[in-house]
């Protein structure tokens, strides 16, 4: 039994998914005739409160996608020194949108409005680029799963207000953040411009990403994603491995943050870990003892079929997800209490 804890990526479909793909009635989406493909953006759209969704490929594309809709080239977005569109999407945000980003300094991945009051460019100062953009993730890849409190993303956005800034959501894993804090898609809806979700991840569908907001934003966002090779055809067998997902797959991801926690608090006994972060979703970020080689670490994990990621100078990550099964959670508890 391999144990496969490199990212909640790696999931396959369930059997009632391939179910719902394989009976999907489909079209030509390039010119908006796939109808579940249309289902899937009306339902996603209605889920939170906006006007129109647009279906990609993946949540990068997606994401900068959103960033070129609120931004000119020379510009500048905001965001946390350890955001996914700064650290993880090629530099993107530079090649596709030709703006610049201003980095925070942030908690885990999250900042608060003072700062980005603190990082907005001068206008009137010729030798700044111009703050379009502020950009923030939920809940946090490398913040290890980290949620935002609603309460100081509604701060930000007032201030997004204040200096005609767009606000945009990276929500990767937002349902497992919507999960854990007991919070709505329609009040993220209120809160932002634009926000991307991946179907692939936590919801375990194969493939798939949709951007959300306005029917402006998102009638621009349809030229922009042709424009960068994003049209699909009948691509209604993956809506419909999202529209099963969304009806079957959220509230199941409390599950994941329990076995999630679960082996944190193992971690936390072993001696040869020197810490573990606060679990609140489906991420774990742990480090080993001093002592002990990350790599060599990693290697004699996977010896025992348990495969996970290193992060580098110590660090360390397991993401529960779908097809982690309690007899995986057991064997893996067992494999870590004897490990040295």
């Amino acid at each position: 039994m391999i144990i496969n804890l490199l990212s909640d990526t790696v999931t396959k479909p369930t059997k009632g998914m391939l179910d719902a793909m394989f009976q999907a009635e489909v079209g030509d989406d390039v010119f908006g005739a796939d109808p579940t493909v249309n289902a899937l953006q009306e339902k996603s759209a209605k889920l939170f409160g906006k006007e129109a969704a647009l279906f990609f490929p993946s949540g990068t594309q997606a994401n900068q996608v959103a960033i070129k809709v609120h931004t000119q080239p020379g510009e500048q977005l905001i965001c946390d020194k350890w955001a996914h569109v700064y650290n993880y999407e090629g530099g993107g945000a530079s090649f596709n949108s030709g703006v610049s980003c201003r980095l925070i300094d942030g908690d885990k991945g999250m900042f608060t409005a003072q700062q980005v009051i603190d990082n907005i460019s001068n206008k009137e100062d010729i030798h700044q680029a111009i703050t379009s953009l502020v950009t923030v993730e939920n809940s946090t890849n490398k913040g290890g799963g980290a949620c935002w409190d609603i309460d100081e993303l509604s701060k930000i956005k007032e201030v997004c207000d204040t200096h005609n800034l767009a606000f945009h959501l990276d929500g990767a894993r937002l349902f497992n953040a919507l999960v854990a804090t007991s919070k709505t898609p329609k009040q993220y809806g209120e809160l932002f411009d634009t926000i991307s979700i991946c179907l692939s991840k936590g919801l375990g569908c194969p493939i798939g990403s949709l951007l959300i907001g306005s029917s402006k934003h998102i009638k621009r966002a349809l030229r922009i994603r042709k424009l960068l090779g994003g049209g699909m055809r009948q691509v209604g067998y993956l809506a419909a491995a999202g529209i099963y997902a969304l009806d079957h797959h959220i509230e199941r991801l409390d599950e994941d943050h329990h076995r999630a926690k679960q082996i944190a608090t193992v971690l936390e006994t072993c001696s040869f870990i020197k810490k573990v972060e606060p679990v609140v979703t489906n991420i774990i970020i742990f480090y080993v003892a001093d002592h002990i080689n990350e790599n060599e670490f990693v290697k004699k994990l996977a010896e025992r079929d348990i495969l996970i990621v290193g992060m580098g100078q110590g660090k360390l990550r397991m993401v529960t997800h779908l097809d982690f099964t309690d007899a995986m959670l057991v064997k893996l508890l067992e494999e870590l209490r004897n490990l040295y």
